[in-house]
């Protein structure tokens, strides 16, 4: 098996934190996103990473910093969202590159996965694609996502998919994790050429093949980082109520509440900090911030912000 995780998109949504940044390589409780996923991947299985040409020295200077050197960057040649080869497409480009002839766990770079992935690995059953599908707890909520059907006499068995229904019938969404069988390759191939970003599309290629598919079911935490919401979301899910220091940055007289994570270099002193991310380099004096992520390099006294999202290098005083 060989792992190929998709971390090319430019994440409009999350401008100006991905303005010039790798919505992956985003830090989560000062980790990349992506980190957390190379961490789940068995040593055995080795990893190819898909981005685009923007984002090529960032990602070489955090693999420098990673232990696990078995990590192969793959970088698709464009530097704008129009010019991309699509999802499917990159990795229909990877196969036939590199002439991959294994079976592929298959993973998009910006999502958080809560389960074992030992114990999805060991629900494959050779040869049949395997999709993990999130339990999220209701049908309204399940409506902002892509919907997995289940067969009604074995649950384990996908009968369908459905893109943002306005009436789900089932609270399980599509997580961004599978594996596909070698055997299917092919298809994806040649379906990637009409369809080169619909990643989910295939499954649905393979069901009107008949193709059998496959679902493992979990309810463990489960983050789609496509907003600055869902980006605090993850924040407070795995910093849980702490407040975490990097040992080279200081708080001096502040009082913080909730997940608060100051990053590598940054000054605090005399602030109030309820629920904040604060990145690398910042100097921050007198200021009461609640739900705020704060770039890399900002410089902020006397100012009172709440829900906001500040851009690298910004000044403000009051």
């Amino acid at each position: 098996m060989h792992a190929f995780i998709l971390a090319g998109g430019f994440a409009t949504r999350l401008w100006p934190l991905t303005e010039k940044r790798a919505k992956p390589l985003l830090p989560i409780a000062g980790k990349p996103i992506i980190e957390y996923l190379v961490e789940k991947i068995p040593a055995q299985i080795p990893i190819s990473i898909s981005t685009n040409a923007s984002f090529e020295t960032d990602f070489k200077e955090w693999l420098a910093l990673l232990p696990r050197k078995d990590i192969e960057l793959i970088i698709e040649d464009t530097k704008h969202d129009d010019h991309k080869l699509g999802a499917l497409g990159a990795t229909r480009e990877w196969i036939e590159s590199k002439q991959i002839d294994d079976d592929i766990l298959l993973l998009t770079g910006d999502n958080y996965l809560g389960f074992s992935m030992e114990e999805f690995l060991n629900a494959y059953q050779d040869g049949t694609p395997l999709l993990a599908a999130f339990d999220i707890g209701s049908k309204e909520k399940a409506a902002a996502f892509g919907t997995v059907l289940t067969d009604d006499s074995n649950p384990d068995t996908i009968a369908g998919f459905e893109e943002k229904p306005k009436d789900p019938k089932t609270s399980l969404v599509s997580s961004g994790c599978c594996i596909i069988p070698k055997a299917h390759l092919p298809i994806l191939v040649e379906f990637s050429r009409k369809h080169p970003d619909n990643v989910g599309g295939i499954f649905e290629e393979f069901l009107r093949r008949g193709i059998p598919l496959r679902c493992f079911r979990f309810t463990e935490p489960w983050l789609d980082i496509g907003s600055f919401a869902a980006y605090l979301e993850a924040h407070r899910l795995l910093i849980d109520q702490q407040t975490i220091v990097h040992p080279q940055a200081s708080l001096v007289e502040t009082q913080t509440n909730g997940c608060v994570f100051v990053g590598r270099d940054s000054v605090v002193a005399k602030s109030e900090l309820t629920d904040c991310v604060i990145f690398s380099n910042c100097h921050i004096d007198d200021c009461v911030l609640r739900n705020c992520v704060i770039d890399e390099n900002c410089r902020l006294k006397g100012v009172d912000l709440t829900g906001k999202m500040i851009r690298a290098g910004t000044v403000l005083t009051n």
